[in-house]
């Protein structure tokens, strides 16, 4: 199935889909309301024309100060291994709301990765089975993949002692 039949059929299911502009690599970026975000990627897995049975990647995105419906975003890459096709699903999300369906229920693979983008970027996943830090400890603050969050830190390095190396003569 080539890129446009994909394309009208995903259509036909979800009328008045928003398509971003497909990249040099050939993959579309299908752009889902986050309402619906467990409607669609259901669809996608379970329509046999389609059959996107693995989920490649999931991430979070930081638009802040750049042109964007919403400060962040949670991006899905789907492919289907019956097919060969890839699919990139792209759902924006307010900076006020911070919070998307879990997929992992669909997609079991995407449960780590929700955690990670909970710890970086804040972006709660409603429903998930387990939601907490993965990569930070439970008690840091904030979110270190924020665009807002400081270079340099909140401080936590201060806490542990300094090594000083010196040059092996």
């Amino acid at each position: 199935m080539e890129n446009a039949e994909l394309q009208k059929k995903i259509e036909n299911r979800f009328p008045g889909s928003a398509w971003q502009t497909q990249e040099p690599s050939g993959t579309w970026t299908l752009v889902a309301e986050r309402s619906g975000i467990k409607e669609v990627l259901r669809f996608l897995r379970d329509d046999s024309e389609l059959a996107f049975d693995f989920l490649m990647d999931l991430f979070g995105v930081d638009y802040l100060e750049m042109e964007a419906p919403e400060r962040f975003a949670v991006v899905y890459h789907l492919y289907s291994m019956k097919h060969g096709h890839r699919l990139r699903v792209k759902a924006f999300i307010p900076e006020t709301s911070a919070a998307i369906d879990s997929v992992a229920g669909i997609y079991p693979a995407a449960n780590w990765p929700e955690r990670e983008t909970y710890d970086q970027y804040g972006i709660r996943f409603t429903g998930h089975p387990d939601l907490r830090r993965l990569l930070n400890p439970d008690d840091f603050t904030g979110h270190p993949l924020r665009k807002d969050f400081p270079v340099e830190g909140i401080g936590y390095r201060d806490q542990f002692e300094k090594i000083v190396r010196t040059r092996a003569q």
